[in-house]
This record gives C-alpha cells, sequence and structure tokens, in this order.
C-alpha cells in the first residue's frame, strides 16, 4: 500500500469515502485474477507491501503461483505522503526468474495513486506485468491491468483499515 490513497492531510481522506468490505475486495481480487490468467502464466508474484499483500495472496491461490515475493516501499504515514524509501528490493532469485528486467513477473498492489511507487517499481522491473485493484487517473497508466477507476480525491478505505462504525448519511 506504499502508494494508496497518498493525498497530503487528513481533510483529503472526507472528501470522496469508498468503503471496501472484504467480501467485496476478494470479489475485486478474484476479478483481477480472471483477466491475469488470460495475460499469463507468470513465474512469480512480486507484492507491493503492505497493500498488495492480500491480493497478492488471492492471485497467487488463484492462479496456482507458488513462488511470492515482496517490494517493500515506504512512502507515506496514513495521511501524509513523503519520499519514497526501498526498505527491500526483490530478492535475487525472483529476480533471476524474470531474466533481471521482470519479464514472466507479476507485480501486484491494490491500488495505483500517484504512480510514485509504480515508477519506481518499473525501474526495478520494466518487463513485469503491473496489476493492481484499484486505479486512479494519476498512476493508470503505468498499470497494466486493474479492476476499478477511481476519481483522484477518492478515499479508498480498504477493509484491513476499518472498524463496524457508525456512519453519518452523505446528505444529512
Amino acid at each position: 500500500m506504499a502508494d494508496s490513497n497518498s493525498e497530503s492531510s487528513p481533510d483529503a481522506r472526507a472528501g470522496r469515502p469508498f468503503p471496501v468490505s472484504w467480501d467485496q475486495f476478494h470479489r475485486d481480487c478474484r476479478a483481477l485474477t480472471w483477466r491475469l490468467n488470460d495475460v499469463g502464466p507468470f513465474h512469480a508474484i512480486i507484492a507491493i507491501t503492505r497493500g498488495g499483500l492480500v491480493p497478492a495472496a488471492i492471485v497467487a491461490r488463484e492462479l496456482g503461483i507458488r513462488i511470492i515475493d515482496t517490494v517493500c516501499i515506504a512512502s507515506y504515514d496514513h495521511t501524509s505522503q513523503g519520499d519514497l524509501q526501498v526498505l527491500k528490493g526483490v530478492s535475487p532469485e525472483v529476480a533471476k526468474l524474470g531474466g533481471g528486467t521482470g519479464k514472466g513477473l507479476l507485480i501486484v498492489d491494490d491500488l495505483v495513486d500517484t504512480g510514485a511507487t509504480g515508477r519506481l517499481v518499473r525501474q526495478l522491473l520494466p518487463d513485469a506485468h503491473f496489476a493492481t485493484v484499484y486505479a486512479k487517473p494519476k498512476g493508470k497508466p503505468l498499470v497494466d491491468t486493474f479492476i476499478t477507476e477511481v476519481s483522484q480525491d477518492t478515499w479508498i478505505h480498504f477493509p484491513w483499515d476499518t472498524a463496524l462504525s457508525f456512519q453519518p448519511p452523505i446528505r444529512p
């Protein structure tokens, strides 16, 4: 989730909330898998942590992919985006499967927002297939496959970041 919801203030989150339940996220990940099934096969999946971990697990299960790696990138703390930091790169074994350029590898994330994280990962693995569940307009050109486009000012509330609580109506 290094790139997701990168607006710079908590007020931006209130703009256009888009809550996603576990059921909806699972359905969207399976829809992503149907699209990816026609693109593969893939040697391995690389999840962009942390948001890419859950969709990568679902995609790996559905496509029968047993080799899963992570690229760990930090760019923000809940509400404010900072400089990108690669905390962990792709393992040499997985990089070798992709011939050093990512060919035959699948990169998975929950969301592409501004594209900052996507650009960095594309530099690491320019020939990998990049898939996200959700895409915002600024980052969409970097993604090869996605399921749902949302507006740039939308704040996605992922199920792992939320709890059941009262939600006031949009129009009181």
